[in-house]
């Protein structure tokens, strides 16, 4: 009895592991995929891109486990045509959406029952998650949207998202203590009391009572990244696209008080009266290093519910910013933290500083770890990526994928990579090999000259080189022509045109 019964339950335990083998391969054959976009996050603002004194040993590890791109950028220097593009596949010359176009004229006092957000994406536009709903994904977007309100066509479940918990408005977002977030179109209160998030005081008022009634009770980066683990924990058993646009660490500067000890007092440190926008806080240094500190922390919670769910290694991980570091304003203090690095400028500028950001990508057995790539790519890249993994036709792009870069692999490359800015006074840039040009103030003048700066020798865009060559010149200004087409939703916009 006792032989049949362990040959019994030989037979028994081959059946269920070819029945986990067949439900493993299944759950590999497409893999999962997180994006997650870091709001405001400057190119030096992580260890693994030179930053100092800010702590972020999760997105190190990342880094160390998969590849680090030293030359990608985003979209755009500002939030709403950055999501746009990453979204669609389109650079900015062709976008819908191609500035932070508010639907409501709102007070800079702003507060959350004066949202209208922005502009929203029209039911035509083609995003990533409706690239990905008919192949089997459950997909998911947690953050900011910035794309339209929960009754417009612009809404995320109305852009292929199953799931959608955060803020819809961009200028709501500016408060991480909000009365309120979104799911699935509805408004869910928090247990927070409305806050005007811009507000000055002065000296006398600045007091510990004064700087913590800037602090309630529900931090909304907490509660996103819980429901990001629920989405991900539910979708276990089969593929799913995570689309986590965390909102740090975009002003205001706000953390819970236990995530401020780490840097509180390490710093000289000046109080934020919110003179220069924003809500005042004793500890501006302090609370913005913490803010990306918890940013990590955040990623690094992602990364060990993966492990924890045997899901890492089917996990396409990608981790970006959306523009360069936030001017100094609302306290933050780009200088003090090297923000930027060598790079000229900072968000809201076609220069380096505002468009290009950190790219880290963590595959492992798929990504060699540990690697740099000089790739030129950018985020409207994204998209013709995954459909090159999934093998899928986009019905149009101005991106090329870079999967083979991801993989070892010979890669193509991009003639240029075009960019344009209808804010900050007009703005027109074009990468084209090391050649960078970029053109301002084009509001104002409309024969604004072309700047030229070679980024092997010249990362920091100092020395203009247009009149020393002109040919590229010529060359910069007919890619500029071509790649900028009128769309009716930009006509007030017209500074580029004929």
């Amino acid at each position: 009895m006792c032989y049949q019964f362990s040959w019994l339950k030989y037979l028994v335990g081959i059946y269920v592991l070819a029945g986990s083998l067949q439900s493993t391969y299944a759950q590999n054959s497409k893999p999962n995929i997180i994006i997650i976009f870091a709001d405001d996050l400057g190119y030096g603002e992580i260890g693994s891109y030179g930053q100092k004194i800010i702590q972020t040993p999760n997105l190190d590890k990342l880094a160390a486990q998969g590849k680090r791109f030293t030359d990608f950028y985003s979209s755009s220097a500002l939030c709403a045509p950055a999501r746009c593009q990453l979204l669609t596949g389109l650079h900015s010359g062709h976008s819908v959406v191609r500035a932070n176009h508010e639907m409501a004229n709102g007070p800079t006092s702003f507060t959350d029952e004066l949202e209208k957000g922005q502009m929203p994406l029209p039911a035509e536009a083609h995003t990533i998650a409706e690239m990905l709903k008919p192949l089997g994904y459950a997909t998911a977007c947690i953050g900011k949207w910035g794309l339209g309100m929960a009754d417009t066509e612009g809404s995320p479940n109305q852009q292929g998202f199953d799931y959608f918990y955060g803020y819809l408005d961009q200028k709501q977002a500016h408060n991480y203590y909000p009365t309120h977030l979104w799911e699935n179109g509805r408004s869910i209160p928090l247990m927070n009391k409305p806050l005007t998030v811009h507000t000055r005081i002065s000296s006398d008022q600045a007091t510990d009572q004064v700087f913590n009634s800037f602090i309630g009770n529900d931090y909304s980066v907490a509660l996103m990244a819980k429901k990001a683990e629920q989405f991900i924990a539910s979708k276990k058993d089969e593929p799913f696209f995570l689309y986590y646009a965390l909102t740090l660490p975009h002003l205001a500067l706000q953390i819970p008080p236990e995530e401020l000890e780490l840097y509180k007092r390490k710093f000289e440190e000046t109080p934020y009266l919110g003179d220069n926008g924003y809500c005042p806080v004793k500890y501006p240094r302090a609370t913005y290093a913490a803010m990306i500190t918890y940013l990590d922390k955040k990623v690094g919670e992602i990364m060990n519910q993966l492990d924890a769910l045997g899901q890492r290694e089917n996990t396409l991980f990608l981790f970006t910013s959306d523009n360069g570091a936030a001017f100094p304003v609302g306290g933050a203090d780009p200088e003090f933290f090297d923000s930027n690095g060598e790079l000229r400028d900072l968000k809201g500028s076609l220069y380096e500083g505002g468009i290009r950001i950190p790219f880290i990508a963590s595959w492992p057995g798929k990504i060699k770890p540990a690697t740099i790539s000089a790739h030129v790519g950018a985020q409207y890249d994204i998209k013709a990526t995954l459909a090159d993994l999934l093998k899928v036709s986009l019905p149009e792009t101005d991106g090329i994928s870079f999967l083979p870069e991801l993989l070892g692999k010979k890669q193509s490359r991009h003639e240029y990579l075009y960019f344009e800015l209808y804010e900050y006074s007009g703005q027109q840039a074009v990468r084209m090999g090391d050649w960078k040009a970029v053109k301002r103030n084009m509001v104002k003048d409309k024969s604004a000259k072309w700047e030229l700066y070679h980024l092997k020798q010249d990362i920091g865009e100092k020395k203009n080189l247009a009149e020393k060559y002109p040919n590229v010149i010529l060359k910069v200004d007919k890619i500029a022509k071509q790649s900028h087409h009128h769309h009716p939703t930009v006509q007030h916009w017209n500074f580029m045109e004929e």
